[in-house]
């Protein structure tokens, strides 16, 4: 069988649907037949109905339908299927003819019309003569017909017409063209499946008919015939339940026959065909584990049928291709919705595949040596063309007997077989299998299976010749395995990919894989890595080299001359390759003596080589390039003509470097990169570069496990005398530092810091240096890097003589000092005002620049010492406001208290240098308002308080809420200079809520009284409207006193105007007593209670005890207390007694 034979019939991979023929149609010439056309098979939609449709003459000549057998007595079938039987029923033998025919209810030429019609359906149901398929017919009419029942005509003439046509009711159809094609078209599809379902559900009760006249000794093939066509009929009536049934028992059928070498074929073709069906309908009923469950049987009840031993390769391309269908079957699976995982997907099933494509392509190789020349004449070819049965040999179709009929055509017809195959181009099979199998490994994430397949790929294009791409596929893979480690495949592959770019002469390629076959991965023996280092000599001589072993001769006929080319062309002999993603055969680890390097120390590099090929390895060159181009002149090493620098096998070469760094380096990074030059300028010439400080892709676990072997061994281990190359460490960069500084910086200060003042530090700079230090400058300020509020609430400044203002900077750059000579000293201070707490770091930074001589080289260095000093801040609290008694509101125009109190947290005693207060609204009592605290020191935890009073006079708008105004403090540090300036501290007062009283009561009355002595007091009672105002008084009884005077009155009070009351109080008992309560009421002011009123009097009196001696009458202090106001005074006694005569007149 050829390749294509092999293949699937497309009849048997698509999908069958019901096939509808059209007739009538002129879909050429005619606008409106092609519309419907149109309307019928474009932009067919997964809601419509399965149905294949196809527009034929109306007078086609159907396929002709064989004479219906009676008996199958003396029947013996000659094969399973027919090669057209399915094609026939999914494209030839329609279920359903329809004949489209224009006319109208009304046409004039009714009767003739009517004719022709049943004219051309009787011409349609001679060309069916036989067949059971149904004939239907649309008459397309121009207007769109009424309801019916209401049409009478239209009622009687298709009656007629379906009587002179010989069709039911049921088969004639109107079709209006009108806007609304479409949807008549899609109700027309539905009439057509439903005739179509009728007409396979008789055909397959026609076949089931059969079973009763077969027999199971000679009809065996019979049973499997009609399970099948069964199953098809189902499948195109669109019964998948029905059809898998089938299908399932068709298969058990199939392989319940008795199999021998001439029928093996047909039974592995046709149980193909239906474990492919079996398959298809598990998956479209998303079933997948019973698909899986099916292949598996399948496969292994014909993976032993192998058939002739001569063309057991057919066996391996017929395995090939189930695992083929299998994988297309469940990738199509997935594309439709169906989720795959690692372990399960069709990437295992391409792989197979694969692998019994490989395993035919080896058959063939060993069985088709014999079959030079190809048979005549050709026992392939046939009378008509193709089989007349699936899975039978052309020189024997029909033949069911267990012996072949002729034993001379058999061996021809294997000959021939094996000459075709001959011609098959494997590799391109194998490669196809192998690249659906990577694409499906690479969407699971399998990356190891894929690197596995893209080997074999690489395999089989280097069989294929086509060596570029296998070169690509195999150094893509070889990254993956160098990474993993897998030396004994990494070597397999690489002998591969050598082959491959001898047989190309691709000079770089095969130098490079040379080197990594020659180096520590390589697993070649030592015999074979000496014949690639020859090669590899030979090509940097630019010599060809010897073939690879086991290479095809033709091809390297062809590489000797490319080699030829290769040496001719002058231009191409120099090669730059970087090792780093390779594993050559020269080792090469840098390192720097020191992670970093003063400007004024020498910097040393060591380069150690290590060669690990069997025979020592020449060098031309090996150079250093340093991140400065300037330092590679001193880190070069040449082989001079009359000695030659060379590596010995598997030891360590070292070769050590010095130079001096130049002062512009100084906070750069050096790094350093290698080349090691091999060949003659003559020759070919090779540059191996290691980009940083060398190593390659194995070299870190190589290290680690050095690492942890030393930890093993212990101390043992490190004390080895040879060289452990392992256990190198690369440094590959190191830093460029400033000289150390000969200077010291000492600061001074008293932390911690007070807001707002000016913080003095004192830095002083020694100089230690044997030479002058130049230019020297000063850094001072906050340290970058900080929080940004910080930068904004800290300010610096070298000048103490004022305070710093908003524009000062946090940080002075660069101050210049001048120089300064060895031993001196030089001060400074630097001023910090900060606005808000919290700690800071503040940076001293001191530069200069010094000459001196490194490795007899003059050169400038730039030396600076930092000093870094963090101080935090402390808070000067005030607690300014505080009354005698706290107001929640303030009466207009009546005097009332403001006192402060200056809390000090701080650890340092400050200096009140003077207070004052800026008032806005209110106003003062007193003519002048003077500080109390001035030259006041306070200690930590101490209290200052200072006390006014104010008045609030009366405000020309409407709120009842003002600003009082601004409290301020100037003060300083006591330890601080007398000359240096004050911090002043300003605090915010709150605003009071005023309120307005509409009668205004104060009373005057001595300082204290005395047991049974006359008490005069004065109310004044004045009136703060523009009403008169009547007035309510009373005077409650106390048990402390008696008194004379109005108990209980009514005044009337004018606007403005002021009353005056006067009681005489008698003094019962000594001490602190309370005064006769007087209740106020205000008619005409509901609102105002008598507590509100009466908040502004006296509410307690001292009383002293009756003394007849008047000199003990000293000083005292006398206390007189008010619900608004708390008052101290120092008192004269006679004061007490100034309203004697007032309250005796007033008796």
């Amino acid at each position: 069988m050829t390749v294509s034979q092999w293949e699937l019939p497309p009849e048997l991979c698509c999908r069958p649907m019901a096939f509808v023929a059209l007739t009538g149609l002129d879909v050429v010439y005619n606008a409106v037949h092609r519309a419907i056309w149109d309307a019928f098979c474009a932009n067919r939609r997964a809601d419509r109905v399965p149905i294949s449709f196809k527009v034929l003459p109306g007078d086609h000549e159907y396929p002709k339908c064989r004479t219906k057998r009676t008996s199958y007595e003396w029947y013996i079938p000659k094969g399973i299927l027919k090669t057209g039987w399915m094609n026939k029923h999914l494209n030839l033998v329609p279920a359903l003819v329809v004949l489209f025919y224009e006319l109208d209810w009304d046409d004039p030429q009714w009767k003739e019309k009517q004719s022709e019609c049943a004219t051309k359906v009787e011409i349609v149901r001679t060309s069916l003569q036989g067949r059971n398929t149904k004939v239907a017919v649309v008459l397309i009419q121009k207007k769109t017909p009424l309801p019916p029942g209401e049409d009478l005509v239209a009622s009687e003439r298709a009656a007629a017409l379906c009587n002179a046509c010989d069709l039911s009711g049921k088969s004639l159809f109107v079709l209006p063209h009108t806007d609304h094609l479409v949807g008549y078209i899609i109700r027309l599809e539905n009439a057509f499946y439903e005739h179509a379902q009728t007409y396979y559900y008789t055909e397959i009760r026609r076949v089931k008919s059969h079973k009763e006249f077969l027999n199971k000794t000679t009809h065996q093939l019979l049973f499997v015939r009609h399970q099948f066509k069964i199953a098809f009929f189902s499948e195109l009536k669109q019964d998948t339940q029905n059809a898998l049934k089938y299908y399932r028992t068709a298969y058990s059928l199939v392989h319940e026959l008795r199999s021998h070498e001439t029928n093996m074929l047909e039974i592995k073709t046709m149980s193909g065909f239906i474990n492919y069906k079996i398959c298809r309908l598990c998956f479209q009923h998303n079933t997948p584990l019973d698909a899986i469950a099916q292949f598996r049987k399948h496969i292994d009840l014909c993976k032993k049928k192998i058939g002739s031993a001569e063309l057991s390769f057919e066996h391996a391309a017929w395995m090939s291709k189930q695992f083929q269908s299998f994988g297309d079957l469940f990738d199509e699976a997935i594309k439709l919705g169906l989720t795959a995982i690692q372990t399960q997907n069709p990437g295992f099933y391409y792989q197979q595949a694969a692998c019994f494509s490989q395993e035919r392509k080896q058959l063939a190789q060993q069985l088709c040596q014999a079959a030079v020349n190809y048979p005549s004449p050709d026992p392939l070819d046939t009378q008509s063309g193709g089989l007349d049965f699936y899975g039978q040999r052309p020189w024997r179709q029909g033949h069911q007997s267990i012996d072949p009929p002729d034993g001379e055509k058999e061996k021809t017809g294997i000959l021939a077989l094996q000459n075709k195959e001959i011609d098959v181009a494997h590799s391109e099979l194998i490669i196809a299998l192998l690249s659906n199998a990577v694409a499906q490994f690479k969407k699971y994430k399998c990356p190891r299976m894929k690197s596995h397949l893209m080997v074999q790929m690489g395999e089989e294009y280097y069989h294929a010749k086509d060596y570029t791409k296998a070169l690509k596929l195999l150094d893509y893979v070889m990254c993956d395995y160098r990474t993993e480690r897998w030396w004994g495949l990494l070597t397999a592959i690489l002998i591969t990919a050598l082959r491959c770019a001898y047989l190309m002469a691709s000079v770089k390629d095969y130098i490079i894989y040379c080197m990594e076959l020659l180096g520590r991965a390589s697993t070649l023996k030592e015999e074979q890595k000496g014949r690639i280092e020859k090669n590899f000599f030979k090509v940097l001589m630019n010599e060809v080299p010897d073939p690879e072993p086991d290479c095809d001769p033709s091809s390297v006929a062809v590489a000797r001359s490319l080699w030829n080319d290769c040496i001719a062309l002058a231009a191409s002999n120099e090669f730059t390759i970087e090792v780093q993603d390779y594993i050559p055969f020269i080792q090469c680890k840098a390192k720097f003596c020191s992670p970093s390097f003063h400007i004024d120390q020498p910097i040393q590099l060591q380069v150690f080589l290590r060669a690990d090929c069997p025979h020592p390895v020449p060098l031309n060159k090996l150079a250093i390039s340093l991140s400065n181009q300037e330092y590679n002149q001193w880190c070069v090493v040449e082989s001079l003509a009359q000695e030659t620098m060379s590596l010995l096998p598997r030891a360590t070469k070292c070769f050590n470097f010095r130079f001096v760094a130049k002062s512009e380096d100084v906070g750069k990074k050096i790094e350093v990169s290698i080349e090691v030059m091999l060949g003659r300028d003559n020759g070919r010439c090779v540059f191996l570069t290691w980009r940083g400080a060398g190593g390659d892709i194995a070299s870190h676990h190589e290290a680690l496990q050095a690492t942890r072997s030393s930890r093993r061994w212990g101390r043992g281990f490190e004390m080895r005398p040879e060289l452990d190359w392992d256990s190198l460490l690369i440094q590959h960069s190191t830093m460029i530092i400033s000289r150390l500084p000969k200077l010291s910086v000492q600061l001074s200060h008293q932390p911690p810091a007070l807001i707002h003042e000016l913080y003095r530090i004192s830095v002083t700079i020694e100089s230690q240096e044997e030479g002058v230090a130049k230019d020297v400058t000063l850094t001072a300020g906050l340290k970058p890097g900080q929080d940004a509020i910080l930068g904004q609430s800290t300010h610096v400044t070298l000048d103490g003589t004022k305070v710093c203002d908003d524009t000062t900077l946090a940080l002075l750059p660069d101050v210049p000092l001048g120089d300064l000579n060895s031993g001196t000293k030089l001060e400074r201070s630097v001023y910090v005002r900060c606005r808000s707490t919290g700690p800071r770091v503040f940076l001293f930074h001191v530069a200069y620049s010094i000459d001196t001589t490194v490795e007899g080289q003059q050169i400038v260095c730039k030396c600076h010492k930092v000093e870094n000093v963090v101080t935090s801040l402390a808070q000067v609290s005030l607690l300014w406001m505080s009354l005698f008694e706290p107001l929640d509101q303030v009466a207009i125009d009546i005097p009332f208290m403001l006192m402060t109190d200056i809390f000090s947290t701080s650890p340092w005693p400050l200096v009140l240098a003077s207070s004052c207060l800026q008032l806005l609204t209110m106003t003062s009592n007193t003519p002048q308002l003077q500080s109390q605290l001035e030259e006041v020191v306070l200690q930590t935890g101490e209290c200052a308080s200072e006390c006014f009073c104010l008045r609030c006079p009366p405000l020309t708008n409407s709120n009842n809420t003002v600003a009082t105004g601004q409290y301020l403090i100037s003060w300083r540090r006591k330890p601080s200079n007398a000359g240096s300036p004050l911090i002043q501290t300003t605090v915010t007062l709150p605003h009071v809520i005023l309120e307005s009283v509409p009668l205004y009561i104060h009373a005057d009355l001595p300082s204290f009284g005395r047991v049974r002595e006359s008490l005069p007091v004065l109310y004044y009672i004045e009136n703060r409207t523009a009403l008169v105002q009547e007035v309510d008084m009373a005077v409650e009884p106390s048990d402390a006193f008696m008194f004379s005077g109005l108990k209980q009155v009514r005044l009337r009070i004018l606007p403005g105007s002021e009353q005056r009351m006067l009681y005489n109080y008698y003094p019962l008992m000594a001490g602190y007593q309370t005064l006769p309560q007087l209740n106020i009421s205000l008619p005409r002011c509901p609102t105002t209670n008598t507590h509100t009123l009466r908040r502004f009097l006296p509410q307690r009196i001292f009383v002293k005890v009756m003394c007849t001696d008047m000199h003990r009458h000293t000083p005292q202090s006398v206390l007189c207390e008010c619900e608004g106001v708390k008052c101290a005074f120092l008192c004269p006694q006679p004061q007490g007694r100034q309203l004697d005569d007032i309250s005796i007149a007033a008796a």
